[in-house]
Parts: structure tokens; C-alpha cells; sequence
């Protein structure tokens, strides 16, 4: 399974996708001023809802944290943070059609007061504020954000769905019922 795993990341890392023009300026006013550059890593792939649930369990949100979901595609996660714990929730994509999607999805579910969707580069976002963080996202990109996810405030819970985080070892692995697998770390004292 970790092999086929792999193999289907490794396929989507080839496929590149760009929003066409149109798209881009129905939804100008969902970027920053700092609109990323450059297109995704990776091709959007949903998380399975029951892996959702999973995830949000495995990092314990709580009332009173700040989700940031890295690589939100269609918001699905900081949705579902925000409706079943009413955390504040930020879903962070390079794709300008994921996020039309995802703000679309926080309409419809009655959770825009709650949860947004940059449309950023997430090696360049700011999230400093999380004390949970999300993400499916591939072996190498997970290895890249490491480092910046080590310098998050002791105590912060990341969970990836799928894939682990190069030689910071997990503290929990998880088999969701789909069949897939979650990790779990948490951001250790300064020092450690």
C-alpha cells in the first residue's frame, strides 16, 4: 500500500495546473496582493471525509485552536474544524480555483465567519498563529516544511494525511477506515 502510495504521489507531482484567465480574474478579489507565481506542486486529490474526521481527532482540535490547513483544495478540512468544534480555520492553496471552490464550501455550509482561504504560496504563507496544522501533501514537500513547521510555538499538533516528514519521526500513526494511514507530531520545546 505505501508503495502504491508513493507511486500515485510521484504521478501527481508531474501534472501541473493553471487556472485559465478567466478564472484567475472571477476570482481576484480571493488572492492577496502577494498572489502566488507559480502553479501547484501537486494535483488536487480530496481527502476522504472519513479521513477528515480522523485527522481532526488525531490532532485533538479543540475550542480555541487556529487551524491552518496547508494545501486546502476544496476546504474540506478547515469546514469541518470550524462546523464540529467552532475553531477558527485557515485554508492556505496556490490554486485560485480551490479557492473559489473552497469559499464556495464555506458559503454553503455556514462557516464564513469562522474560516478562510488565502490564495498563497505556503513555503512563503504566514502561519504562525496555528496551533493546529493539516496537510496532504508529498514526501518531499512534508521534508521542505519541516523546518518551518519546528519553528511553530511549542505544543502545535500537525497531522499529514498519507505521507510522513522526512527524519522527524511521527509520535502517532494512524490507519484511517478508508484504509490509508495519518501521522501525527507535535512541535517540541525549543531546545529539544
Amino acid at each position: 500500500m505505501k508503495a502504491h502510495a508513493y507511486a500515485f504521489a510521484a504521478a501527481l507531482a508531474l501534472i501541473a495546473c493553471q487556472a485559465p484567465p478567466a478564472v484567475q480574474d472571477a476570482n481576484a478579489q480571493d488572492r492577496s496582493a502577494a498572489a502566488p507565481t507559480r502553479g501547484p506542486d501537486v494535483i488536487y486529490v480530496p481527502t476522504p471525509h472519513e479521513t477528515v474526521d480522523a485527522m481532526l481527532k488525531l490532532g485533538e482540535v479543540r475550542p480555541g485552536d487556529v487551524l491552518y490547513d496547508l494545501g486546502s483544495g476544496d476546504g474540506r478540512i478547515p469546514i469541518a474544524a470550524a462546523r464540529q468544534f467552532g475553531v477558527r480555520a485557515v485554508g492556505i492553496d496556490i490554486d485560485p480555483r480551490r479557492i473559489a471552490e473552497a469559499n464556495a464550501n464555506a458559503e454553503a455550509a455556514g462557516v464564513t465567519k469562522l474560516v478562510k482561504f488565502r490564495n498563497e504560496d505556503l513555503f512563503e504563507a504566514d502561519f504562525s498563529d496555528a496551533t493546529v496544522i493539516t496537510l496532504y501533501l508529498l514526501p518531499s514537500l512534508n521534508e521542505k516544511l519541516a523546518p518551518r513547521l519546528l519553528e511553530l510555538k511549542p505544543g502545535t499538533r500537525i497531522v499529514s494525511h498519507a505521507f510522513p516528514m522526512g527524519d522527524w519521526a511521527p509520535e502517532q500513526t494512524v490507519q484511517t477506515p478508508g484504509g490509508g494511514v495519518i501521522y501525527r507530531w507535535t512541535v517540541p520545546e525549543r531546545g529539544r
